[in-house]
């Protein structure tokens, strides 16, 4: 049944991508790939061009260079509506004096399918993101998370070769969003359609996605597996961005190391420097600690039950540790800001 509810999924190549706004490039010369059936993240800082990449792709936005193909069809100059492609909104956008029904069915409506087609297809959509039975409900009846679903059910209605929704879980609370990524992540799995989710939190990124394209200044920094960015960053803003950093001076280089990566013992070992503990976080299963060491830099060490003898560590403790993985970057790259 799901393949009459979704069109053929296709892949998405970006070429050479670029959007201004005055003198202002919001995207910059971008270039991508993204794989059929993918669900791919695009990832970065407030005002780094994803969104504008997302709406360029949709057709919401007229770009001034370079070419946008789903699979091997050139939409670079279509319309919006010839383009197939469901795009779903932070702000959900749902018709507020429509019910459930009438929402999801709105683009088959306008195509002027038959009534019974229209129905079952509601209430394959409807089951499909585990809201059956509420076809009568209106939006306001709805909970931020329900809104969102039946928001994601209308865009799949149309059939779409791609899907683009921009940070569609920005507005909820992080208990729902939670629930909501796991979410989003099996319907893709059951339906495989192309997706590219704008989001800032690079933790939604890192669970849910198959590849990043991890955003700067309207250019891509990096493109890859979760994994490919997590442990070779091609720069310290990809380390940074993608979760805790130390920027450790050593030989008139800086090295580059995660908390998790930072060897922490009570005693002195091979390799180690003294440190003295000057905060402590409680983590449940894990301990965060703050280290002063000479010079006055802090390093931040995170330990995982059972700590290592260092259960009991205290403020003021003197204490011993050493980078177990460091990484440094070409001084060529760009500047972190």
């Amino acid at each position: 049944m799901l393949a009459e509810v979704l069109g053929a999924s296709r892949s998405i190549s970006i070429e050479g991508l670029t959007k201004t706004f005055g003198a202002v490039r919001a995207v910059d010369d971008v270039s991508l790939e993204v794989p059929s059936g993918t669900l791919t993240a695009v990832l970065g800082p407030s005002g780094c061009g994803k969104s504008t990449l997302l709406r360029a792709i949709a057709g919401f936005e007229t770009i001034d260079a370079g070419t946008l193909r789903l699979g091997e069809r050139d939409i670079t100059s279509l319309p919006l509506r010839e383009r197939h492609i469901g795009f779903v909104f932070q702000s959900y956008a749902l018709f507020p004096h429509l019910n459930v029904e009438a929402n999801v069915g709105f683009s088959l409506d306008v195509r002027k399918a038959e009534r019974a087609t229209v129905r079952a297809r509601v209430r394959e959509l409807l089951e499909l993101v585990r809201l059956p039975g509420y076809e009568k409900r209106m939006p306001h009846e709805l909970s931020g998370g329900q809104r969102q679903r039946i928001a994601l059910a209308r865009a799949l209605a149309a059939n779409p070769a791609v899907l683009l929704l921009d940070e569609p879980f920005a507005a909820l609370d992080m208990h729902v969003r939670r629930e909501l990524r796991t979410w989003l992540r099996d319907l893709h799995d059951e339906v495989h359609v192309t997706t590219l989710l704008v989001t800032h939190d690079a933790d939604e990124a890192m669970e849910i996605a198959d590849g990043i394209v991890l955003m700067r200044e309207g250019r891509v920094e990096q493109q890859g597996s979760p994994l490919d960015l997590y442990h070779d960053p091609v720069s310290p803003f990809v380390m940074n961005f993608l979760g805790p950093t130390n920027a450790l001076a050593a030989g008139g280089a800086i090295r580059y190391v995660r908390p998790h990566e930072v060897r922490v013992r009570l005693n002195a070992f091979e390799g180690s420097q003294p440190a003295t503990v000057v905060r402590i976080v409680e983590l449940g299963s894990r301990k965060r600690l703050e280290l002063a060491v000479s010079g006055g830099a802090v390093v931040n060490a995170e330990v995982t039950a059972p700590f290592n003898g260092l259960a009991d560590v205290a403020h003021g403790d003197v204490i011993h540790f050493a980078p177990v993985y460091e990484r440094s970057f070409n001084a060529a790259l760009r500047e972190t800001p």
